[in-house]
């Protein structure tokens, strides 16, 4: 199974970057993450719904077929890195992918809402992006190692 993110935004700074990719350098084979960082659309002058329409079809052009996806939204189920293991044996033993979108600065259009699968927060506050990345690869990092039984978890 490949996990793909999704995320909308590409300027990312450097502390982004290498938090992320630690835990991307950290993961196994069979549960190797790729991130695809979708382009905002420039804000000035545009309607929100228009902004979040143009975002949705982006994502949709980026999003492999057939993934089981995942929505992250502040508004999404509240869970614990436990209870995300168990989510992640299921979606290995579906063996489709698993595709986690992160919306941009103005969320998600209800397109993308409406393709989801599944909707999960990593907090119900609100994260800068390049935090929610960083915060879910690990979470997804955290989540392999207790389906591992290595101690990097403790509970």
């Amino acid at each position: 199974m490949k996990i793909h993110i999704l995320a909308v935004g590409n300027k990312m700074p450097a502390w982004v970057s290498e938090g992320f990719n630690e835990y991307v350098r950290r993961m196994p084979g069979e549960t190797a993450i790729r991130l695809v960082e979708i382009k905002p659309e420039k804000r000035a002058g545009k309607d929100i719904d228009k902004l979040l329409n143009i975002e949705s079809e982006r994502i949709q052009t980026a999003l492999p077929s057939g993934c089981h996806v995942v929505v992250m939204d502040e508004h999404g189920q509240q869970t614990t890195t436990l209870r995300l293991a168990q989510m992640l044996t299921g979606w290995l033993a579906s063996g489709r992918d698993t595709a986690f979108i992160i919306g941009g600065a103005d969320g998600l259009h209800s397109t993308i809402q409406q393709l989801a699968h599944q909707q999960l927060a990593l907090s119900a506050m609100t994260l800068p992006h390049g935090l929610a990345r960083v915060l879910l690869a690990e979470q997804l990092y955290r989540a392999t190692t207790v389906n591992r039984q290595h101690p990097y978890h403790r509970a």
